[in-house]
This record gives structure tokens, sequence and C-alpha cells, in this order.
């Protein structure tokens, strides 16, 4: 891990991908040639050269369970200037959404991602919503340029656990 890299995660928290069920994970309109794992998995997500591609038109669908309850501080997207994701809400403990009820749902929080956000650097959440989470859902709505695909190159979450718990 690089220096900046090191300095942008936030104090006390950790990078929670040891912590995602990956047997339960889900992408709805990924390309099958560029899927989440690309983009979330450790390594892979690393790699420059492979990212997570929309399909049939720039939303994505992203459900992510814990293999545990978590508490998220903060998220990373990365992703390229134009076709980098740009509204995206997140929805806990949300299973079985998709785009037909994803506006049913009040999110539990919405960020626009600005330029500086699509190079990496996280953005805070509104952390008491993120209390007792066993899974997130990530609704990338559109992208940076308006284009008919969107591209993620990295998603990491910041948070905690209570593994160890003292008894």
């Amino acid at each position: 891990m690089d220096s900046a890299a090191a300095s942008a995660i936030p104090r006390g928290q950790v990078d929670l991908v040891d912590f995602v069920d990956w047997s339960g994970v889900e992408c709805l309109n990924q390309s099958t040639s560029h899927s989440l794992t690309n983009a979330l998995k450790q390594g892979y997500r690393d790699d420059v050269g492979l990212h997570l591609e929309s399909d049939a038109d720039e939303q994505l669908l992203i459900y992510i369970p814990f293999t545990q309850v978590i508490k998220l501080h903060s998220v990373v997207i990365k992703g390229p200037e134009e076709e980098g994701p740009k509204t995206v809400k997140l929805f806990t403990n949300k299973e079985h959404m998709g785009f037909s009820n994803v506006s049913d749902f009040p999110s539990s929080d919405s960020i626009a991602l600005s330029p500086d956000n699509l190079k990496g650097k996280p953005v805070n959440l509104k952390y008491v919503k993120f209390q007792n989470v066993r899974s997130l859902t990530i609704f990338i709505e559109d992208n940076q340029g308006g284009n008919d695909v969107s591209k993620v190159q990295k998603i990491v979450l910041y948070g905690t656990t209570d593994w160890p718990t003292k008894l």
C-alpha cells in the first residue's frame, strides 16, 4: 500500500474486505467480462487493467452481505473521469432489491461523487445510519458523463467490527 492510500484510511477503521460473505455477493446489470470481482476483491481491485462495467445501461445494483455485523464509516469508489459513478445511493440491511423497487426504499445515504472521490478520496458516511450492518446495497444511479456505460475500478469499505468481543 502506498503512503497516500495508507493516509486515506480513516483512523481506527479497517478495510472490511475480509468480512464480505462472497457466496452472497451479487451485482445486477454487470458486464459478464467486467464483473464486480474486479472492483471489490483484494488483488483484483488494485490491478489498473481490471474494472466493473455496466451492461445494458449506466446503472448498477450491488449487494454485499457480511459474515458478521459491521459498522460502516466511509467508502472509496474509484472510477474513470467520464464513466465513473456520479450519484450513488447506499442501503443497509435490504435484501432482494432490484431496479424495479430501488426507489421504493429511502437510502441510508446518498453520495454525489467528485473527481477527487473517483481518484480514491474516501467519502465519509452518516455514521449513525451505518451501525449494525449485516449487508450493504450500493445503487449506482448514473455516471459523470451521462454515458450508457458506468465503470468502477475499485470499491473499498472502511469501518469496524465488534470482533473480538470481550465477555
